[in-house]
């Protein structure tokens, strides 16, 4: 048993963060900023939460797919963002969109987190448990970002996508995944929490913003998600020329280029929505699959490569055939 895309939905906050906005808040400029990620602007909460944005990509998915909430089996939501330790997000989003008989569970792989909840979703229907699921990504990364640190603060954005999968029967291998995590260097990407604090023991305080190695989290990216991607096509004997787009994590542009160079790949098979909403973590795939999805740009028979990387280290990817 296989499963097929059915419909797909994305929603992003209203206000829009450029990068002339930025420079008065910290020392930068629109040049600086294009020059090293590509990226000119992104959506900022300005109080949509990570459940409200993940509802309405969900509602949707669900409208493009023509089903109602009460058809889902299950709902997973990919953030490393979320606004409540409990409950968790998919449970929020369950009771905001009424899907009264799903089984709903939040999936932190980070940046990655889509494509793992995807596979997640995939491995359900493929035992048989559940014919159709939600898969969603999103992020509301604002909160956890040190507005004063200019290499993190220019890149972040807010948003969530969303897909609604059904099990398909007929597509006996239409998708193909491949996963790995390398947590030896997780701390080169890293967010702290709520410190320990009980009647036996108090910690030293942490940082609650995103901190990163941003040389080291480049030379990752540019190195094992062309080598991921490879292990991917060999194991499905495909090539490099047998793809028609290969849709990334939107980290920044920078380190597309790089990838697709290392895998000797035209640019244009590689589409890019990073200028404008910047980088989403969990939502970045998702999104940009709806963008080109609902801009007509996917055939019937077409082969894209999805590939996600970031904090944990996680990094995977999966083939689909449409």
């Amino acid at each position: 048993m296989n499963m097929q895309i059915k419909g797909t939905g994305s929603s992003l906050p209203a206000n829009v963060l450029t990068n002339d906005d930025l420079a008065k808040y910290v020392e930068t400029s629109d040049e600086w900023i294009k020059e090293r990620t590509g990226i000119e602007k992104r959506h900022i909460s300005t109080g949509e939460t990570v459940a409200s944005l993940a509802s309405e990509a969900c509602i949707k998915a669900l409208a493009d797919a023509g089903k109602s909430a009460e058809d889902v089996d299950l709902i997973l939501v990919a953030t490393c963002s979320p606004e409540m330790a409990l409950p968790c997000v998919a449970c929020q989003v369950q009771d905001a969109i009424g899907a009264v008989n799903a089984v709903a569970f939040d999936l932190n792989a980070a940046c990655a987190g889509f494509l793992f909840a995807l596979h997640t979703a995939h491995s359900y229907m493929a035992a048989g448990i559940y014919k159709n699921a939600l898969v969603v990504g999103a992020e509301v990364l604002s909160k956890i970002i040190d507005w004063e640190d200019r290499g993190t603060c220019i890149l972040f954005g807010d948003g969530a996508g969303a897909v609604y999968v059904e099990a398909d029967a007929a597509k006996a291998y239409n998708f193909s995944f491949v996963q790995h995590a390398d947590g030896r260097k997780g701390m080169v990407l890293k967010c702290g929490t709520r410190n320990l604090k009980n009647l036996l023991y108090s910690g030293e305080e942490q940082s609650m913003f995103v901190t990163m190695d941003g040389r080291e989290i480049f030379q990752f990216a540019a190195r094992q998600v062309p080598g991921c991607i490879n292990e991917l096509l060999e194991k499905t004997n495909l090539s490099v020329d047998d793809i028609d787009y290969f849709l990334l994590h939107q980290a920044n542009l920078r380190i597309i280029e790089a990838i697709a160079k290392r895998l000797k790949a035209d640019i244009s098979k590689f589409p890019a929505n990073v200028q404008n909403v910047g980088n989403m973590s969990s939502a970045s795939i998702p999104v940009l699959l709806d963008e080109c999805r609902k801009s007509g740009m996917f055939k019937p028979g077409m082969k894209l490569v999805l590939s996600g990387f970031g904090a944990g280290l996680t990094y995977g990817a999966c083939v689909i055939t449409l």
